[in-house]
């Protein structure tokens, strides 16, 4: 881990020179891909730095206490080095967390599908509370939210509803809301008071662009021109704008009519397309290295059932990592930070203990 990170150290240090001598007029796109190189190194050299910091108190602690006879200034320099040694592992920590391989989606917008699964009208109204959760959390976070499908029904209730957050780091936040989501509680309907138990489906998909390299032959694809109807609100547009693309391979449908013209409507449809197969894509991988799936938290299928709201008890409770939180209603007007911290903790901590693994076999 030394080398690695003094190797790193040293490529920090080229790029700094490099800037100064390129300049920003001389060469644009080479002054991007440096500044971005630079900014994703340093949080890496900057605790590393600390963690040499604190290295070398340490020394210079035990040092010192060599050749001190007063007993005053002894205990002080004892306190000393004990403060050194747990900064010094405190940062080593960081470090390798830093270190662990990191997810190229993660600062991509993200692309959330929600489905109301079994339970009827009841479904249907908690995969609408769940939408709102997640638009109140972006809007917490400063991020933008576009609706660009979505199925109503007459209650308030949604059966199915398409949406894209946009903001830095979105889809490293959503990524673990993929799976089953249940929720429990007496229906207003429900005049035995018995509980029911209903459920909605969430698939999160980073939005894919072009640089991809994404092949999508047209041959494969049917588009279809309709007019835009429904339940997109008045700002839908009553002219043939709307665009229905068929991925034939697959039987995917991307259905568009949020934007005014045929034109934007056909670049959203194809986006969501390319995003659609780019994710179906890394599903299959994914099932293929069952490995990575264990090391992770939950096993990413959309089948799995990862959290369960209960009203009755005013908790939620996340199946991957056995966390319950008693304050169902803040969850649900997007306070979900406790949840997605944990999450990305005990990720990180299953990645930490592989890597471990990895390298106590090398040795």
């Amino acid at each position: 881990m030394l080398n690695k990170l003094q190797a790193l150290s040293v490529r920090s240090e080229d790029i700094t020179r490099e800037l100064a001598e390129l300049g920003t007029a001389n060469d644009q796109g080479r002054f991007r891909s440096l500044m971005k190189e630079q900014n994703e190194l340093r949080p890496l050299v900057e605790t590393f730095s600390a963690y040499q910091r604190a290295l070398r108190d340490m020394e210079d602690s035990l040092s010192l206490m060599e050749g001190e006879t007063d007993p005053e200034m002894k205990s002080m320099l004892r306190e000393e080095l004990a403060a050194a040694k747990a900064s010094a592992a405190e940062r080593e920590e960081e470090l390798r967390v830093l270190l662990l391989p990191k997810d190229p989606n993660d600062e991509r917008d993200v692309i959330i599908e929600l489905r109301a699964g079994a339970g009827g009208d009841e479904a249907a109204l908690f995969a609408a509370e769940l939408y709102r959760m997640y638009v109140h959390y972006a809007e917490k976070r400063g991020w933008r939210v576009a609706t660009e499908e979505y199925e109503e029904i007459g209650i308030g209730g949604m059966k199915n509803v398409t949406f894209t957050v946009s903001g830095q780091g979105a889809f490293s936040r959503f990524k673990y809301e993929s799976g089953v989501h249940r929720v429990q509680r007496v229906p207003e309907t429900e005049s035995g008071g018995r509980i029911h138990t209903s459920t909605c489906t969430v698939a999160v998909m980073p939005e894919i662009s072009d640089e991809i390299g994404l092949d999508i032959p047209a041959s494969d694809v049917r588009m279809d021109i309709t007019r835009a109807s429904g339940n997109g609100g008045q700002g839908v547009n009553t002219t043939d704008s709307a665009v229905r693309l068929t991925h034939l391979p697959t039987g995917i449908v991307i259905y568009s009519q949020t934007e005014r013209s045929q034109l934007q409507n056909k670049a959203k449809a194809w986006a969501l397309l390319r995003s659609k197969l780019y994710d179906l894509e890394q599903q299959r991988r994914h099932d293929e290295e069952a490995d990575l799936r264990r090391s992770q938290v939950g096993t990413g299928d959309r089948s799995e059932k990862i959290r369960t709201y209960n009203f009755p008890q005013g908790r939620v409770t996340d199946h991957r990592i056995k966390l319950t939180l008693h304050r169902i209603e803040d969850i649900l007007e997007g306070d979900l930070d406790e949840l997605i911290d944990a999450l990305t903790a005990a990720d990180q901590a299953a990645k930490l203990l592989k890597m471990s693994e990895r390298e106590s076999s090398v040795l």
